[in-house]
């Protein structure tokens, strides 16, 4: 049986929980729509950067506070790397809380690094369902696609993730690599 420990909420968020934002969910969404057409339109990997952080942090923070405190455990535990650990923290995040798209896409990497590939990839597909724009869900798409040597399968979602925030860093060397294994050397 689990033992739960209860720690301060503010200590175990890696984000600030009491940053002001926009409070109803249409304000948030449009903020979030706002911070990621400002990503799209970046001129550079330096002003990039803190919109994908901010993007990040603006994620986290659409959990209510009981889904907050089980997605600080489940991603410090996915840091520690107990994925069988996380996964029922996350399973908790998602059940409590079944419109948050960051609570399934942190689970997919739970599932992943637990040995399940497939359940991954139906939670990044219901984060994408929740939040289509979320270049998150896109990268891990790619990643897990990657690992499993899914050429074509990475390539397309970098792709996505590209068109999404251009300015990632070392996007179009990657989407590069990424072709070329997925449809061979262009002669």
């Amino acid at each position: 049986m689990r033992r739960w420990k209860l720690f301060p909420l503010a200590a175990c968020l890696p984000w600030p929980v009491l940053a002001a934002g926009p409070s109803s969910s249409a304000d948030r969404q449009a903020a979030i729509d706002r911070l990621l057409d400002a990503l799209k339109a970046a001129p550079s990997e330096q002003v990039a950067a803190p919109l994908e952080a901010r993007f990040a942090q603006m994620m986290m923070m659409q959990g209510t506070p009981a889904v907050a405190l089980l997605m600080a455990r489940g991603v410090r535990e996915l840091r520690a790397g107990t994925p069988q650990d996380a996964l029922e923290d996350l399973d908790a995040a998602v059940t409590l809380q079944p419109d948050f798209a960051e609570g399934y896409r942190q689970r997919a990497i739970a599932r992943f690094q637990s040995g399940d590939a497939e359940g991954a990839i139906a939670d990044l597909r219901k984060t994408l369902e929740i939040q289509p724009r979320n270049f998150e869900a896109f990268r891990t798409l790619a990643q897990i696609s990657e690992a499993r040597e899914d050429w074509k399968g990475a390539y397309e979602a970098w792709q996505k993730l590209l068109e999404l925030d251009p300015k990632t860093p070392g996007g179009e060397q990657r989407l590069n690599d990424l072709r070329r294994r997925a449809f061979g050397d262009e002669t």
